[in-house]
């Protein structure tokens, strides 16, 4: 990419998608198109041809998805494996149709099996069954890394399939009810904090360990494999082309139950965290092994505590009120 490269980036107000402009916006690149929901739904087919008929992108981060934490997952089934389905489709398809020259596509750590080896690797992908709880979202994104693939051997285009592991910063989702457990961690202790509450219920029993990323840190780390990395490096010397796509995390992890206590800490509240075991756990252990992407050059920056900070100042600064 060169700084006036026209840069479409979808889902420019999520969380991903908003570090990722930023990113673009700081480094320089001047020519970057967007769209709100209300403006394209990305769902609709004709609507998605006739945007890319009309702007011409050249690159494309697709970060637009459906997206939330266990209990949405869960009770949102449908409306997971359709939308993000049909996102990927429209998107990669019209990118194939428009020469666009690089693709990126941002999935999820939750694409490995349930019981794969932890770290996991690239090449865990499709070796035993999901996690049931997000099992049509996963497999939406699955489907999408393999588009991906398939498009480039058959129609020699350029699509990169990256795997962020959990993330958290600016622009999070709070609302209780769909957001992952790191910012509902934190407004659910904030709000303790400022209602006087005693107590804290956290679903589960605070055993399950996760590896969180910096929104930020996940940005750059896409910038740089789209400035950097072409399919061709991805499947070069391999008899069978599969598992090109590249994990993005920090290698660390951490308990829901040290988490907790560290947001605790961070926000001040002095009560008591009590755990609801008889909410569901989700996988023991979620820990990717970011090797791939370290070869290439690049590692996270923002470590977990001083990332938390920003996180909750910046929803005190916008979102306490919510």
């Amino acid at each position: 990419m060169i700084k006036t490269s026209k840069i479409y980036v979808a889902g420019h107000r999520g969380l991903v998608g908003s570090a990722i402009l930023k990113n673009l916006t700081c480094k320089g690149f001047s020519n970057i198109i967007t769209r709100t929901h209300k403006e394209l739904d990305l769902t609709d087919q004709k609507a998605v041809k006739e945007f890319f008929e009309q702007e011409k992108p050249e690159y494309v981060f697709l970060a637009a998805a459906k997206v939330g934490g266990i209990v949405a997952n869960n009770t949102y089934r449908a409306e997971f494996i359709y939308e993000n389905l049909a996102i990927q489709n429209n998107v990669i398809h019209q990118s194939y149709i428009h020469s666009v020259k690089k693709l990126l596509f941002l999935g999820s750590t939750c694409i490995y099996p349930k019981n794969a080896p932890q770290p996991m690797k690239e090449d865990s992908l499709l070796t035993s069954e999901l996690e049931y709880t997000n099992e049509p979202y996963a497999i939406a994104k699955i489907a999408g890394i393999k588009m991906c693939e398939s498009y480039n051997l058959q129609y020699g285009t350029n699509f990169i399939s990256v795997m962020p592991t959990n993330l958290y910063g600016p622009n999070d989702n709070f609302d209780l009810e769909t957001s992952h457990v790191l910012p509902a961690l934190i407004r659910k202790i904030h709000e303790a904090k400022q209602k006087g509450a005693k107590e804290v219920e956290i679903w589960g029993s605070g055993k399950p360990r996760r590896e969180f990323l910096y929104s930020e840190d996940m940005a750059d780390a896409c910038v740089f494999v789209m400035e950097n990395v072409n399919f061709k490096d991805l499947s070069k010397g391999k008899h069978e082309i599969r598992n090109t796509h590249i994990n993005i995390g920090t290698g660390k992890d951490i308990s829901i139950r040290a988490l907790a206590e560290l947001i605790q800490q961070i926000v001040g509240y002095e009560g008591r965290l009590v755990y609801n075991t008889s909410k569901p756990d989700g996988t023991m252990i979620k820990l990717t092994d970011p090797s791939k992407l370290h070869a290439l050059g690049w590692e996270h920056k923002v470590e977990l505590e001083v990332g938390i900070r920003i996180a909750y100042q910046w929803y005190l600064e916008g979102n306490a009120n919510e």
